[in-house]
């Protein structure tokens, strides 16, 4: 039987070795490599986010009232008539005084919580996991249990009643004057947890050797925390204040489900304002104008954000990874 044998393949030249592994064609594959992977989000972003805003764009230019064709081209006038709406600048107040809360009441609070949670006890574990158990919760969920405890004859009435403190029970939800603290409440309470575990895991990175220098340099605890420990935690603080306003300015289901933002629009933020012109009064235009609105507020925020506050962590991150690349 006669084996035939194949001749061996002439070897590379050095001209095509370089050619396949040169700066540019690496540079072409990891181009080709990242679009591929980020084809499928792009295309999730572009179908539920960039298309939907670009059609109320559209639509905000109309009055509209979502049943018949668009004829009644208005400009800008949708946009002149939310900013002139009385109603629109308490929503976008009560947001604002959400932003206000969020910064200086839960994020200090949850900061203190972790920095408890931290050490060593026992039991600890069990208030992880009742401090988190509020964030767990869905929205509609919390919002409906609040909305029975702060109600006439709810818990936290017949709490007060109960300890002879029948003058300081009342109608929470109900008073224009009380409900934006009621929910003020309920918002603190339902988010804390989230930042509690974000700080805890930001706080077990510090460097240990830090915190036993400076206490051996005789710094006090508080001297410790505000020199040492915040300092090193900074980039999760930053990056928690920034989710507590961005989720601030576009706060609605905890709102709308306890007051659909009554009575007489005390408890109203933009989103549950835009969705009342919307769904109720079928203004469709102008419900489109105020999503654009609150859209653009939120985009303008966390382009300022990311250039004047972010900016600074990101500078340190590619420092700190020259450093590396440089040891190894």
């Amino acid at each position: 039987m006669t084996t035939v044998q194949s001749a061996p393949l002439p070897p590379k030249s050095a001209g095509a070795y370089a050619k396949d592994h040169s700066p540019r064609s690496n540079g072409r594959r990891t181009a080709m490599l990242i679009v591929v992977l980020l084809s499928p989000a792009i295309a999730l972003y572009a179908l539920f986010v960039f298309a939907p805003l670009v059609q109320a764009a559209r639509f905000s230019l109309f009055k509209w009232n979502g049943l018949g064709p668009l004829e009644d081209f208005v400009g800008l006038e949708n946009y002149a008539n939310v900013w002139a709406d009385p109603f629109f600048h308490t929503a976008l107040l009560n947001n604002l005084a959400v932003i206000a809360v969020s910064l200086a009441i839960q994020l200090p609070f949850a900061l203190w919580i972790a920095t408890l949670l931290t050490g060593s006890f026992r039991g600890r574990a069990i208030l992880r996991v009742a401090f988190f158990l509020p964030y767990i919760l869905a929205e509609v969920v919390a919002a409906v249990l609040w909305s029975f405890m702060l109600s006439p004859n709810g818990l936290i009435n017949e709490a007060l009643r109960s300890v002879g403190l029948d003058t300081v029970a009342h109608p929470w939800l109900a008073d224009p004057n009380t409900v934006m603290y009621a929910i003020l409440w309920v918002v603190t309470w339902k988010y804390f947890g989230f930042y509690t575990i974000l700080f805890m895991t930001a706080l077990q990175n510090v460097p240990q050797e830090h915190l036993e220098a400076a206490r051996i340099d005789g710094a006090s605890r508080a001297q410790v925390f505000w020199y040492v420990t915040l300092p090193a935690i900074g980039p999760t603080v930053r990056i928690s204040a920034f989710l507590a306003i961005i989720g601030s300015l576009q706060l609605f289901d905890l709102v709308w489900v306890m007051t659909e933002g009554g009575p007489v629009g005390a408890s109203s933020t933009m989103v549950t304002y835009m969705v009342s012109k919307g769904l109720r009064t079928y203004q469709f235009g102008f419900a489109s104008a105020t999503a654009v609105t609150v859209a653009m507020m939120s985009f303008l925020f966390a382009v300022v954000y990311q250039r004047w506050v972010l900016a600074r962590d990101n500078q340190v991150d590619v420092k700190e990874g020259k450093r590396t690349h440089v040891a190894h």
